[in-house]
């Protein structure tokens, strides 16, 4: 059963309402053969749509154009006839081939047989479209992030909402919320498309007093949810998306994450560089950090990161500095997360800047994330 929390702001209003909404049911979809919900609702206020829907629209719709040439009404009747039913297909469902599922654990991801450039933007769109606005991208890394969410699909469908619409929007909350990283990969001529997503719980405080906000755990169903819906915004028709993603091919073998005991800053993957650099990317998503570009060749992740556990006070602008322009003191630091093959394993080290490993306790934490973060795979 969803624990739900009443937004304070209206809890007087909703008092009364809260029994008749036990008897909401939600409906589920099912996009991977476990039942998941998604409705999202950004949580900040944006358009990223360029073209208004409505003027491409029209520009698809043959009332909307103009007759070429000379032509009796009768004639332009006729051919707007044949035109409609001739398109009828290609408008109502249009059907994209070269998209499939690939599958390594839990973790899924898509092959598109279309450039970089041309499968980008389609992925910006279809954020837009699934109601999130996009927080940063860059395209030179191949990367884009939304801005956090709420899945309102999961606060209870009854009467009682249908009927006061958006006032139960408003006054109801599901204490959850998503954000989504995209990551887009050039691979022998085709596009790798990965979707991993951070999750924020509303929890209450241990005196009860209160709420916070902690991080979740990520849901492997729910990427594989979104991965199905954007095979759909590609092209592909929902049933076969659906299939696709449920029935993709899961690797026998289990990987073996070995995090070295002898004091070094360093993981062991007993699998093969390509298996083991998609790993360690999967989990620098799932870990949010911020990737500046990557280097598949030479087997580096460009990342920043702001160790907040070394000690070092981290000092704040007061509020004059800040009127005045004055800026965080606290600088994430660049740092390399190099994945090289040793035979059949490969070993996942930090380095600095200028290429040289690093062993100190801040690399040692970045292992330890990226360690976590692979076993959730």
């Amino acid at each position: 059963m969803i624990n739900m929390r009443m937004n304070k702001r209206c809890a007087g209003m909703t008092l009364g309402l809260g029994v008749l909404l036990l008897s909401g049911c939600s409906t589920w979809n099912q996009m991977t053969g476990s039942e998941e919900s998604v409705d999202y609702k950004s949580t900040v206020a944006g358009d990223p749509l360029s073209i208004p829907p409505d003027l491409t629209q029209a520009n698809r719709d043959a009332h909307f154009r103009a007759p070429e040439g000379t032509a009796t009404l009768s004639e332009y009747r006729q051919s707007q006839q044949a035109q409609q039913t001739s398109g009828a297909a290609d408008r109502i469902l249009p059907s994209t081939s070269g998209v499939s599922v690939m599958r390594d654990g839990d973790l899924r991801w898509l092959v598109v047989e279309k450039p970089a450039e041309e499968v980008y933007p389609k992925i910006i769109d279809f954020w837009g479209e699934q109601g999130f606005t996009i927080h940063s991208q860059d395209p030179r890394a191949g990367l884009m992030e939304t801005d956090w969410a709420e899945n309102r699909a999961k606060i209870p469908e009854g009467w009682i909402r249908s009927a006061l619409g958006a006032v139960i929007d408003q006054v109801f909350d599901s204490g959850e919320r998503e954000r989504f990283r995209t990551r887009v990969e050039r691979v022998n001529g085709k596009t790798e498309v990965y979707i991993s997503h951070q999750q924020m719980v509303e929890t209450p405080t241990p005196d009860g007093a209160a709420f916070k906000w902690v991080f979740g755990k990520e849901d492997p169903g729910l990427n594989a949810a979104m991965l199905a819906r954007l095979m759909v915004f590609l092209g592909t028709d929902v049933q076969s998306a659906q299939n696709m993603v449920a029935q993709a091919e899961k690797d026998v073998g289990q990987t073996q994450i070995q995090q070295t005991t002898d004091g070094q800053a360093a993981i062991m993957l007993g699998e093969p560089f390509d298996r083991a650099w998609r790993r360690v990317g999967v989990a620098i998503d799932s870990a949010g950090f911020a990737v500046d570009d990557r280097d598949r060749s030479a087997g580096d992740y460009f990342i920043r990161y702001l160790d907040s556990d070394s000690g070092e006070k981290i000092e704040q602008p007061n509020i004059i500095g800040r009127l005045f322009g004055g800026k965080n003191t606290a600088a994430a630091t660049p740092f390399r997360i190099h994945v090289a093959e040793q035979g059949s394993s490969s070993v996942v080290t930090v380095l600095d800047q200028n290429g040289q490993v690093q062993n100190t306790d801040t690399a040692k934490r970045i292992i330890g994330v990226l360690s976590s973060n692979m076993t959730a795979q």
